[in-house]
């Protein structure tokens, strides 16, 4: 019987799936050396953080690999691929929920939520009240989308159908946009937005992406929110940008290292809103993206190519290909 490492949590109802055709096989923790151990002996890979860059090199069972989500940074590829290992993910699984953590990230840094709740507990009810002078309206205002794929589409839906927002976009092809997007330059974008959502993947172009410059290029009154990938803003240059005021706020669900480590800078700063890689966790979404990946993974298993293929080379890697490494 195939054996499935599944090493981070995913829905019941996707581990279900894979437990009635393979034996699921969990990890005490997700530390590099315990999955390289039990990467030798497995068939197939169902994850939700960073592979090991090595893990393949030593796992000659491991002939699939699934990622639970749309990031491809998560797995080494050159080196799946060179082992002949299919990689697959699951695009817009959880998009309608990432898209609506978005929605609220903007109404949130709007009208200054975070900020009237703890002054509420701590101080007097009037003092609470007087921080809706700085509230605003989002009707009206532009908001700029990096990265338009299926979660910008659907904020985009929301933003420019129901909130009256002028939506600009920009990515890799403008030409692609849908409609109701304008599409612009990234320098456009970034000075004439109110809210700027970073949705783009994490790529060699867009790595540290928002630097300084381009953090001091945009309105000071703004907002940014990141929930595509940690590096591609400068973490550094974002603790100095809030600081400073450069820009109004920010709302974060990724970040430079996986987990922010105690003590961060970000957590001393009053116009940071911060959220523990949770904008695509919903129950609904949950269940939807962990059966997919299940059903991915049965899939490669029994020599087929997955509906997502990300590394779809490997079938001219070897005269049969999706064959078990010998």
């Amino acid at each position: 019987m195939d054996r499935v490492l599944i090493t981070d949590l995913i829905d019941p109802a996707g581990v279900a799936l894979l437990a009635a055709s393979v034996e699921v096989v969990s990890p005490p923790d997700t530390d590099p050396a315990t999955l390289r151990a039990l990467g030798r002996e497995v068939d197939a890979v169902l994850t939700r953080s960073r592979l090991p860059d090595d893990l393949f090199d030593a796992a000659p069972r491991i002939r699939a690999v699934t990622i639970h989500g749309v990031g491809t940074d998560l797995v080494n590829l050159a080196s799946a691929s060179a082992n002949g290992i299919m990689v697959a993910n699951i695009p817009g699984g959880n998009a309608q929920s990432v898209a609506e953590y978005c929605l609220m990230s903007i109404m949130l840094l709007a009208r200054n939520f975070r900020a009237i709740d703890r002054k509420l507990r701590s101080d007097a009810w009037d003092s609470a009240r007087a921080l809706a002078g700085s509230a605003l309206e989002v009707s009206g205002k532009t908001l700029g989308i990096v990265g338009v794929g299926q979660i910008g589409k659907r904020l985009a839906k929301m933003c420019s159908g129901g909130l009256s927002m002028r939506v600009l976009g920009n990515q890799r092809r403008l030409d692609a946009l849908p409609e109701g997007v304008e599409p612009v330059p990234l320098d456009k974008l970034l000075a004439e937005s109110d809210f700027v959502v970073l949705t783009c993947p994490l790529t060699p172009e867009t790595h540290h992406m928002m630097n300084a410059a381009r953090l001091a290029s945009m309105k000071k009154t703004a907002f940014l929110i990141n929930v595509g990938r940690g590096p591609v803003i400068d973490e550094a240059a974002l603790v100095e940008a809030l600081r400073a005021d450069t820009i109004a706020g920010a709302m974060l669900d990724v970040y430079e290292h996986y987990r922010l480590e105690p003590g961060h800078d970000l957590f001393s700063l009053p116009n940071a809103v911060l959220t523990p890689h949770l904008a695509g966790s919903t129950r609904e979404s949950r269940k939807r993206v962990g059966c997919i990946a299940a059903e991915e993974t049965l899939r490669m298993l029994a020599g087929l190519p997955p509906t997502s293929f990300v590394n779809p080379q490997v079938v001219n890697l070897k005269e049969q290909p999706w064959q078990p490494k010998t």
